[in-house]
């Protein structure tokens, strides 16, 4: 099991780069950043920054989107962070939720999230690519074959069978095994009936971990079901909430959800948080006692996970991983 920390930008920088010193020396191999670049600061100056003062950190967006950027614009960025931190660069890849909605417009469709891996990745290795955008051929003669991981954020199921027909891992946002089971089942049937080597395929569980009183964690940490309700609002729009391709588990905790403020995504003051219970509280998110964290990610390694990714949200960032170092990642080596 690899352990992961994602930031927001709004970290300041001094803090970022201690915290991912203290991150490292804990055992924790990846470090995200959101990239959503209304909401918070740009995540690429900050990622380069992090990987100046790491020697092992991989780092990413969790997540970005084809949308956001021109497609050359994002393969020449990737590329060259890959370069100057000698292959300690992926992506987590997504629709692009906040990052366009904030502005009003829409997420990109699901096709455009595939063609934009598939290219991407061929522009990052070297290779000449024509895309939509651009009527001429478009190479990176500076590339040096770096074979770029994409992880796709996914959650309904085309969403699900894109990250396994053309993604290198699922990035999930929860923290349930049974729903991350589920999820995980779907890519990996995917892309086996693509025809794909599925054997290092990554499951990467994305969500809050708070120690201590549960009433403090989940305090903490209430603002993550309604995050993920947002992405859950849109698969039921398109499904339905009864049609058998969402577990029920996932889509009743919404029915009372008025709303969402995307200006105040992932954050504790959206005023759209009433419709959480301490039910689904406690199922998204990794709460409670030492001994609890390391039960329910021994069971999320059971499933199928390969990375449990901390989102840094919740406050006591310092504590939190320093409480990983000491009590929770050596149960896992």
């Amino acid at each position: 099991m690899d352990f992961g920390i994602t930031f927001k930008g709004f970290v300041e920088p001094k803090r970022a780069r201690n915290l991912v010193r203290q991150a490292e020396a804990a055992g924790f191999s990846h470090c995200w950043f959101y990239d959503s670049h209304i909401l918070w600061r740009e995540c690429y100056p900050a990622i380069a920054m992090c990987m100046e003062h790491t020697n092992k950190m991989i780092f990413g967006p969790c997540v970005t989107n084809p949308n956001s950027r021109d497609w050359s614009i994002a393969a020449s960025l990737f590329a060259s962070l890959a370069l100057q931190s000698e292959g300690r660069f992926v992506v987590g890849l997504g629709r692009g939720d906040s990052a366009m909605r904030v502005m009003g417009k829409k997420p990109a469709k699901l096709a455009r999230v595939a063609e934009f891996t598939e290219k991407v990745k061929a522009m990052v290795r070297g290779d000449e690519v024509v895309y939509g955008e651009s009527p001429e051929p478009v190479k990176l003669p500076w590339a040096v074959g770096y074979e770029l991981p994409v992880y796709i954020g996914a959650y309904g199921p085309k969403a699900l069978k894109t990250a396994g027909e053309v993604g290198d891992g699922v990035i999930l946002q929860i923290a349930d095994p049974s729903l991350v089971k589920w999820f995980a089942e779907q890519a990996l049937s995917a892309g086996e009936a693509a025809g794909r080597d599925m054997s290092n395929y990554q499951i990467i569980a994305s969500a809050p971990a708070y120690m201590g009183d549960m009433k403090k964690c989940r305090d903490a940490t209430r603002w993550f079901p309604a995050m993920v309700g947002n992405h859950v609002a849109d698969i039921v729009e398109k499904y339905g909430a009864h049609s058998g391709l969402v577990p029920e588990s996932l889509t009743q905790y919404i029915e009372q959800r008025k709303g969402y403020d995307y200006s105040k995504h992932g954050q504790s003051d959206n005023p759209y948080l009433d419709f959480i219970t301490d039910e689904i509280i406690d199922s998204f998110s990794v709460l409670g006692e030492p001994d609890a964290h390391i039960a329910k990610i021994k069971e999320l390694e059971a499933v199928g996970t390969t990375q449990f990714n901390i989102y840094l949200d919740s406050g006591e960032e310092e504590h939190i991983i320093a409480d990983y170092a000491d009590k929770i990642i050596p149960a896992f080596r």
